[in-house]
């Protein structure tokens, strides 16, 4: 019960540009980022990726779906802030999105949450079926979802 107690509590810490992952993208080796070993994705000639992928939403879906999240406030250009309380910890995640010719192209996520607060905004990208790439806003690094949420779940 300690354990479900904990997980519970805990919130996912982040700035990271969420997007849709690229084919044939590989994991690098091993580095350690805020206390946690991760491994970064790599193209196949082991340099890091540059993300030219859509996802498979319009902005304007996107935009208008976000609405039905409940604490969400949305402006038109994209710009919304969501905020909570679990477990009597207040978090907040303040977000972006970008298009490119009416294609939704990358997800900018900044702030604290739980992971079921997490996973209901990755919802409107089409996750769980797109795969993803989060970069590392500040460390410059991209990773797959399972390093992505090792490193966030770590405190800083």
């Amino acid at each position: 019960m300690k354990l479900e107690a904990a997980l519970s509590a805990m919130l996912y810490r982040f700035h990271t540009n969420v997007f849709a992952r690229a084919e044939g993208l590989t994991i690098g080796s091993s580095i350690a980022l805020r206390g946690a070993t991760v491994t970064p994705l790599r193209t196949a000639e082991g340099s890091s990726p540059t993300f030219q992928a859509f996802f498979p939403v319009t902005f304007d879906h996107t935009l208008k779906a976000l609405t039905k999240l409940p604490r969400l406030d949305v402006e038109p250009d994209g710009f919304f802030v969501i905020a909570g309380e679990s477990d009597g910890q207040r978090w907040q995640v303040d977000g972006h999105l970008y298009d490119f010719n009416d294609r939704l192209h990358r997800f900018e996520l900044h702030g604290q949450c739980p992971a079921d607060a997490f996973d209901a905004l990755l919802a409107y990208l089409g996750w769980p079926a797109t795969p993803l790439a989060f970069e590392l806003v500040m460390e410059g690094v991209a990773l797959d979802e399972a390093n992505f949420r090792r490193w966030a779940a770590q405190e800083s």
